[in-house]
């Protein structure tokens, strides 16, 4: 066999392999913070045009999503809470609940139109952490994971979570803000946390599951602490 044929095989057994080293790539976010506290129901307030625009289109298995599914998220913190925002492009009918009750955390909240995020604040123990739904209609769910126990779900768990939320043509908005009682503790500046994004929009075998970390299970999966990325907390 000579050289150019060594030397094509060679570099055909490194491609797979540099592919999925891209797969594991795990993205990075800065969160800004804020001096002054803003209700979140203004979702149009000024202070989030400080917030980094993280733009979705992804699946949860990396392929892309079509443009009327992505959405964009923007995060910011202050010393009493975290700020968080998503603006969804909304190209199909809602999947949502037809009396949405917003007095209380809706149970299986995930099996309609839904945004989420899973947030550890000990990066060193990414098995342990909150998470926190929110729909187009303004219901909510909260909860705390911990998979180092047989019962991993905390469902009385209660975060003070306030949530907002805006439908529009073709566009939903939904926001919430966590005062940092949920998590345990508040973060100092260049704290890394460490979490993840998603949305789940449609219903049946349409339905989509998208991750800013895709999590890269052979099924739809947001449980995969093991591919969360990181968040940067910066003054």
């Amino acid at each position: 066999m000579n050289r150019r044929i060594l030397l094509l095989l060679a570099i055909s057994l490194c491609l797979p392999i540099a592919t999925v080293g891209q797969r594991m790539t795990k993205p990075t976010t800065k969160i800004h913070h804020i001096a002054n506290d803003f209700s979140v129901t203004d979702l149009d307030n000024s202070s989030w045009k400080h917030a980094s625009d993280l733009n979705v289109g992804t699946y949860w298995n990396g392929v892309e999503a079509p443009a009327g599914r992505r959405f964009a998220v923007r995060i910011l913190w202050s010393d009493s809470a975290l700020y968080v925002r998503y603006e969804a492009k909304q190209t199909e009918p809602l999947v949502v609940s037809a009396k949405p009750e917003l007095t209380k955390k809706t149970m299986k909240l995930w099996e309609r139109d839904v945004c989420e995020l899973f947030l550890a604040p000990d990066k060193t123990e990414p098995r342990r952490y909150p998470e926190f739904e929110i729909a187009p209609t303004g219901e909510w769910l909260d909860l705390v994971v911990d998979w180092r126990n047989d019962e991993p779900r905390d469902w009385e768990y209660l975060s003070g979570m306030e949530p907002a939320a805006k439908i529009e043509k073709d566009k939903v908005t939904m926001a919430f803000k966590i005062p940092w009682k949920a998590f345990g503790r508040k973060p100092a500046a260049n704290d890394v946390w460490i979490g993840n994004l998603y949305r789940a929009v449609g219903s049946g075998d349409t339905r989509g599951y998208l991750a800013w970390s895709p999590t890269m299970t052979k099924e739809p999966q947001f449980h995969v602490p093991e591919k969360f990325g990181e968040f940067v907390f910066v003054k």
